[in-house]
């Protein structure tokens, strides 16, 4: 396969990283762009020294001005905490930013990625999830900033599509872990770890009878690079996680088992609007791409634990 300039924005951040380095290994030069909001340097030092690799600092709200062969757009704050943080600028992030990048897109006459987010499907009423499912979302609650910034950016994804013909590739990324996770990110498996880690009391929202479909980095970077060189006409928007459902409260204990931790569960009230329910239907996925996850659970939190440690060593 040729060698591609490959524009990656959010690309310090957890997933973004991950993702400019499996493309630097497949011999394509990177343009990683992130403001640093959530995004850390630390996630990309390994590959400042690498010929292909090039880091910039900038916001995606205003227009970035490159020559690339294909665009990547992560950017935006993932988890609770950081989104709700500064909701506006979250939905802008999401919406003008999803605009700047159609708009380079169409300017380049490129491919452009879009990752969106099982968060459109809301607290569901189906399940699993299957990409024709609209979802039950709260348009006016404090996850809205995210949910329905998301669910703009899709539909701006298919409108540039329908209307400029553009090549466009969307993803709804489900729960995902591993290595160069925020520390303080507010995610569950982070603050599971981080936790028993320290010895400090593991936190379940409700009774912990909520589950979670939990994909490992890895796995989902190969969702997104086999979407990415599919044939033009797989648009998605697919669904890209692991379809094995666990209860909070198992993973709760498991991280205990993992750590050899003697944290003790203690149990607060459910935030709003907070999903009972979520887990991937990737039939889509599986027979358009041939992608399936690869790594369960075990073993990813074994390397996400191993990596915290040696973090929390460093404090």
């Amino acid at each position: 396969m040729e060698s591609r300039r490959i524009l990656v924005t959010g690309g310090a951040g957890f997933l973004g990283s991950h993702l400019c380095e499996r493309l630097l290994a497949a011999g394509h030069e990177v343009l990683c762009v992130d403001n640093f909001f959530t995004g850390q340097r630390r996630n990309v030092h390994h590959l400042l020294d690498h010929n292909n690799f090039e880091l910039l600092r900038h916001d995606i709200t205003f227009p970035l001005f490159v020559e690339v062969d294909e665009i990547y757009n992560l950017a935006c704050p993932a988890s609770p905490i950081h989104y709700q943080f500064d909701p506006v600028q979250t939905t802008k992030t999401s919406v003008i930013g999803a605009i700047n990048m159609l708009g380079l897109a169409k300017r380049l006459k490129v491919k452009v990625f879009q990752a969106s987010t099982s968060e459109v499907y809301g607290d569901p009423s189906v399940h699993p999830q299957p990409e024709s499912y609209w979802g039950n979302v709260n348009p006016l609650g404090p996850r809205a900033c995210y949910d329905e910034g998301k669910r703009c950016a899709e539909t701006l994804f298919f409108d540039y599509h329908r209307q400029h013909r553009l090549k466009i590739k969307v993803v709804r990324i489900f729960n995902t872990y591993g290595p160069r996770m925020h520390a303080r990110d507010g995610r569950v498996v982070s603050n599971f770890i981080v936790q028993a880690l320290k010895g400090e009391p593991i936190t379940i929202y409700g009774e912990g009878q909520q589950t979670r479909s939990f994909c490992y980095v890895d796995d989902l970077i190969g969702g997104f690079t086999a979407l990415m060189d599919s044939p033009d006409d797989i648009v998605g928007p697919i669904n890209i996680g692991n379809p094995n459902e666990f209860t909070i409260r198992q993973l709760a204990e498991q991280v205990i088992d993992l750590t050899g931790s003697s944290s003790k569960l203690v149990f607060e009230p459910l935030p709003a609007d907070d999903p009972k329910q979520r887990r991937p239907d990737i039939s889509a996925a599986e027979r358009l791409l041939g992608w399936g996850p690869t790594i369960q659970l075990r073993e990813g939190l074994l390397r996400t634990i191993a990596y915290f440690d040696e973090l929390l060593g460093e404090a």
